[in-house]
C-alpha cells in the first residue's frame, strides 16, 4: 500500500514542483481555499492558539492573522515539494542567507547546532550547507512511508544534508567527534516535549509551558557552538535568513541560559510578523501541568 501511495502521488508532485512561479501560488491559492473555506483544517486550534497568546488584539486582527497564516501554511507546503527540483543556484536565489561568514568562522573551531522554530520556510533552511564546509545534518521525524522518507532523504542530499533522526543525533555526534569530522545540526526547537519527559519549563509567548532543551544539552556535553537563524519572508517565494551566535562556548553557559536565549529570539520573530508562525501546532497543550509533574518527579525520588 505503501509503494502504491507513492506511485500514485509522485508523479502529482513533480508536475507541480515544475510549475512556473505564477502558476505555482496560483495553485498554492486554490489549496488555501479548500483547506481553509471546504475542509477548515485545525481552525479551532488555530483559533484558540491565538486567542490565547494574543487576547489583546481585537478579533478582526487575530482573524486577519489566522487567514494570512493559512495562505502562507499552503505556500510553505508547496515550496516544500519545490525541493525536489530546486537547484542549488534556484534556492540562493530565492533564499538569501546573510553574515554566513559567521558559521564559516566558527567551522574552522568546532561543530555547530543551528536551531530555528517553525517559522516562515524552514524546509530551505537546509540550504545553509551549501555554504560551508562542514557536514551537514538536518534533524528530522521519520515519515511513516517508507518511500516517502527514502525520497525525502535524497532530496536533501542535493544540498549537502544527511537527514538524521532524534536517535540518531548523538551517536553521530559522538562518531564525528572521535573520527575528527566537524559537523553541523539544523534543529527546529520550538516542538512541544512529552510532560513525562519535561525537564525545564518556561513562558513561550507569555505562556508558562515545557520546553525542549535537547539542543542546550548536547551543546553543553558535547562542546558545540549554538546559533539561531531566523528568517523572515520578503515577499511570495522569497526568504531571508539571518544568523546570530547564542554562544560559541557552551559549556561555559548557565543551566538554562542557551534555552531561553532560543526563546526570546523565536519570539521575537513570531511578535513580528505571526502570520508565519506554525499555529496548527498544540504548542501550549501542558499548559498548567507544571506542578502535577513536579509531583511525579518527587514520588520517584522518594
Amino acid at each position: 500500500m505503501q509503494l502504491l501511495v507513492f506511485v500514485l502521488a509522485y508523479p502529482f508532485l513533480w508536475f507541480i514542483s515544475i510549475l512556473p512561479h505564477r502558476l505555482f501560488y496560483g495553485f498554492s491559492d486554490l489549496i488555501f481555499i479548500l483547506i481553509y473555506h471546504v475542509i477548515g483544517y485545525r481552525r479551532k486550534v488555530v483559533e484558540s492558539n491565538l486567542k490565547l497568546v494574543f487576547p489583546q488584539k481585537p478579533i478582526e486582527e487575530r482573524k486577519r492573522i489566522e487567514k494570512e497564516f493559512y495562505k502562507h501554511l499552503c505556500d510553505s507546503f508547496l515550496e516544500m515539494v519545490k525541493t525536489m527540483n530546486l537547484s542549488k543556484e534556484a534556492v540562493a536565489k530565492k533564499y538569501d542567507i546573510q553574515n554566513v561568514e559567521l558559521i564559516q568562522e566558527i567551522e574552522k573551531e568546532k561543530s555547530i547546532l543551528v536551531v530555528c522554530s517553525h517559522y516562515a520556510n524552514w524546509e530551505w533552511n537546509v540550504s545553509l550547507n551549501n555554504y560551508v564546509k562542514s557536514k551537514g545534518y538536518a534533524v528530522y521525524t521519520k515519515i511513516n512511508n517508507t518511500y516517502f522518507d527514502s525520497w525525502s532523504r535524497k532530496v536533501r542530499a542535493r544540498w549537502n544534508t544527511t537527514l538524521i533522526t532524534q536517535q540518531e543525533t548523538v551517536k553521530t555526534i559522538v562518531k564525528n567527534k572521535r573520527d575528527g569530522i566537524k559537523g553541523i545540526f539544523g534543529m527546529v526547537s520550538d516542538q512541544s516535549p512529552q510532560v513525562s519527559r519535561s525537564q525545564y519549563w518556561k513562558e513561550f509567548m507569555g505562556i508558562r509551558v515545557p520546553v525542549i532543551n535537547g539542543a542546550e544539552t548536547l551543546a553543553r556535553k558535547m562542546d558545540l557552538a549554538v546559533v539561531f537563524l531566523k528568517v523572515s519572508k520578503v515577499k511570495r517565494g522569497y526568504y531571508k535568513a539571518e544568523i546570530s551566535t547564542i554562544t560559541a562556548n557552551a559549556p561555559s553557559t548557565e543551566k538554562g541560559e542557551i534555552t531561553d536565549q532560543f526563546i526570546k529570539l523565536a519570539e521575537q520573530q513570531i511578535y513580528e510578523r505571526p502570520e508565519h508562525y506554525l499555529w496548527t501546532h498544540k504548542r501550549w497543550k501542558h499548559r498548567g501541568k507544571e506542578a502535577q509533574r513536579a509531583q511525579v518527579l518527587a514520588k520517584k525520588s522518594k
